[in-house]
């Protein structure tokens, strides 16, 4: 019977890993975007984000508590991950805030992880940890770390996917302004040297 809640609780842990994904947002120009998520104190959390696209890949972060206590603040950062523990009962609050930007919005890529909340025994009770379900623990914890590390990854090499494009456009461009000028002053040299001979022979 133990054997099978075991697997049970893999399945579940497999099934909320498998479900677990990066959300994209669009933080307008002078806007801010916040989200809020519950947690009981002593729960671990981690946020991690990554600006994909928009000015210079910069945006504010912060997040505060639930007595408006600043736990994390963060200026003009393009990428991050921030763990910490809740110290108290109650809603976390975190925020994107672009209003640095005059008139362009970024996309942000970000995940909150929240981890289980600690058990309370009573006294004198024997608590009897059992190692595979720490382990099941440790391998979803570790999975869902690789898979949001893979999902950032993309975004980044689409970035820089993104930077190489526009490099290459840039060059092409410039080569072909400058292919421009030389035809441009190869036909004035000619009509110069043409126009200064015809003028020599009228003399």
């Amino acid at each position: 019977m133990y054997s099978v809640y075991i697997a049970l609780r893999t399945a579940v842990l497999v099934l909320c890993i498998a479900y677990t994904r990066a959300l994209f947002i669009t933080v307008d120009a002078h806007a801010e975007e916040c989200f809020h998520d519950e947690a009981k104190s002593g729960t671990k959390m981690g946020l991690t984000f990554e600006v994909a696209e928009g000015g210079f890949l910069d945006i504010d972060v912060k997040i505060t508590g639930p007595d408006g206590k600043v736990v994390y603040s963060g200026e003009r950062e393009s990428s991050g991950k921030y763990t910490f523990a809740a110290y108290a009962d109650g809603v976390y609050r975190y925020c994107f805030s672009n209003a640095m930007s005059t008139m362009t919005p970024k996309i942000v890529m970000f995940s909150m992880d929240i981890g289980d909340a600690p058990t309370k025994t009573q006294e004198g009770e024997e608590v009897h940890e059992n190692k595979l379900e720490e382990m099941i623990k440790e391998l979803s914890t570790s999975m869902t770390a690789v898979k949001h590390e893979q999902e950032y990854m993309m975004v980044r090499d689409r970035i820089h996917r993104s930077i190489n494009d526009s490099t290459n456009s840039r060059v092409v461009m410039w080569a072909f302004f400058e292919a421009i000028v030389l035809i441009a002053m190869t036909f004035g040299q000619v009509y110069y040297l043409k126009r200064f001979f015809e003028v020599r022979r009228v003399v």
